[in-house]
């Protein structure tokens, strides 16, 4: 594979050919950042988080091909994959993603402790959702606390503050998150039941 190939394959992996992904969690951050700044955010401050939403979703991508290596194969939406296909390693996947968060923690450090102390929290639960289909019967609502956690960041940088509303935003968008992640696992529903997958689409019948 030739250098233009691997690129093109690495950006598969991170999914950066289905930005969907990023507007998702880029939505509920940019919700926090202008309700943390009535309206006119801090540029710079507006420009990291964006930045790092790529980055971070990037990774989350790349982690959840990583924990998904031997399922995706047997899944007709994910057979094609690069890890699943075998046109990634293990380890490259993991340097990779390792690389995208540490660039993304880099991106946060001109910003006040609050951001920084929250951004490990933020990593865990981008780090681990990939695994929790395993044992969890809504997985979607795991996702929904991660996809969720960009508005507390946002406050905090914004105000170096957590309010109550956080929670009520942070609610809002985990019911949302659920809704639609819902829908994209019925997708899959047929192959998880085979495999035994836990995802919400199950769950709920």
């Amino acid at each position: 594979m030739n250098m233009a190939d691997r690129i093109q394959t690495y950006a598969q992996l991170m999914r950066l050919d289905k930005p969907i992904g990023i507007l998702l969690l880029l939505w509920p951050m940019l919700w926090g950042l202008w309700f943390a700044a009535q309206g006119l955010p801090d540029w710079r401050i507006l420009i990291i988080f964006v930045l790092g939403t790529i980055l971070m979703r990037s990774a989350g991508c790349v982690i959840n091909d990583y924990a998904d290596r031997k399922i995706d194969p047997h899944v007709e939406r994910t057979k094609n994959r690069p890890m699943a296909a075998g046109r990634v390693s293990s380890k490259e996947a993991l340097l990779l993603a390792a690389g995208l968060s540490i660039c993304a923690f880099l991106l946060i450090l001109p910003l006040n402790q609050l951001t920084i102390l929250l951004s490990v929290p933020a990593l865990f639960l981008a780090g681990t959702y990939p695994f929790t289909k395993r044992f969890f019967a809504m997985p979607q609502a795991y996702l929904g606390i991660a996809f969720s956690f960009g508005i507390p960041m946002a406050f905090a940088a914004q105000t170096d503050n957590l309010p109550p509303i956080i929670w009520i935003l942070m609610l809002a968008n985990l019911f949302w998150v659920i809704a639609y992640d819902t829908a994209y696992a019925i997708v899959d529903k047929p192959d998880d039941l085979k495999i035994g997958i836990q995802t919400s689409a199950i769950t709920f019948g």
